[in-house]
């Protein structure tokens, strides 16, 4: 190499001087930065598309609906609105009347006029001391307390039975434990009845099942009887339900009927 061109040359020319440089290793580590470029921009544009399939298949998955209608039918969730009867009223027992004797006011008077003599004690054994006097039953003071079975004379704890069942009336109807009508969008076959030529119109379908205290479900059977299939969908998705949260009757959980409104609509083609 030429003495004034060392300055200007680069660095890779200066190792090779003198070397042969056909055999490889010149135009490789020459080509270096080229290639090592040309990878980086390669590698980035894979991946820019692998994300962006990614996200268009998400995106895409996200508005693909879960359940669809045909032309021919459409679910229509009808509400129960069946109505609370209002509890019985708490009949009052009649009193007993007790024996009383008139309560006197102690007074310092002369003997000769003494209006209300009070009560001697004779006459307070058996009655009660009161505003007034009147007759009645022998008051038996506080009745003693009836005494338990065991010797420690330890009184147990009452235990409140599980009322029988299951009510056809409740204070608080059962309902499903999550969103009834996106479980009837995920489960319900609204084509059933199209796919059974029904004619066009409504067909509410009245189920009526029993819930249990726990939320299970059990004797399902259908109230209503259009035909093309209706019912049987109708009692197939009930059963299908998750747990419900059961019904209540004063305050507590109980075992009752519940029944529940589904509607299928042909529509005209």
């Amino acid at each position: 190499m030429q003495t004034n061109n060392i300055l200007s040359a680069p660095l890779i020319d200066l190792i090779f001087d003198g070397r042969n440089k056909e055999y490889g290793a010149y135009q490789l580590r020459k080509s270096y930065h080229q290639r090592i470029s040309k990878a980086l921009i390669i590698t980035s544009v894979i991946t820019a598309m692998a994300f962006g399939g990614v996200a268009l298949a998400n995106s895409a998955k996200k508005q693909e609906s879960k359940f669809k209608i045909t032309e021919g039918s459409t679910l229509i969730e009808i509400p129960d609105d069946k109505k609370i009867d209002p509890p019985e009223p708490i009949k009052k027992q009649p009193e007993v009347q007790v024996k009383t004797e008139m309560f006197t006011p102690p007074k310092i008077v002369d003997k000769d006029v003494i209006e209300n003599p009070p009560p001697d004690q004779d006459a307070l054994v058996d009655a009660r001391i009161d505003d007034f006097k009147q007759d009645g039953i022998i008051d038996d003071k506080i009745a003693e307390p009836e005494k338990p079975d065991d010797a420690k004379g330890i009184i147990a704890d009452k235990v409140e039975k599980e009322p029988a069942g299951p009510f056809t009336s409740v204070e608080v109807d059962a309902k499903y434990a999550g969103n009834w009508k996106q479980f009837l969008e995920k489960n319900l076959n609204a084509n059933v009845p199209a796919d059974n030529n029904a004619p066009e119109g409504s067909y509410s379908v009245m189920i009526q099942f029993v819930v249990d205290v726990d939320g299970t479900v059990s004797d399902i059977k259908p109230l209503t009887n259009h035909g093309y299939g209706v019912e049987a969908e109708a009692v197939r998705v009930i059963r299908k339900s998750t747990k419900w949260e059961p019904a209540i009757q004063n305050g507590m959980k109980v075992k009752a009927y519940r029944k529940q409104v589904i509607t299928f609509q042909v529509l005209a083609e």
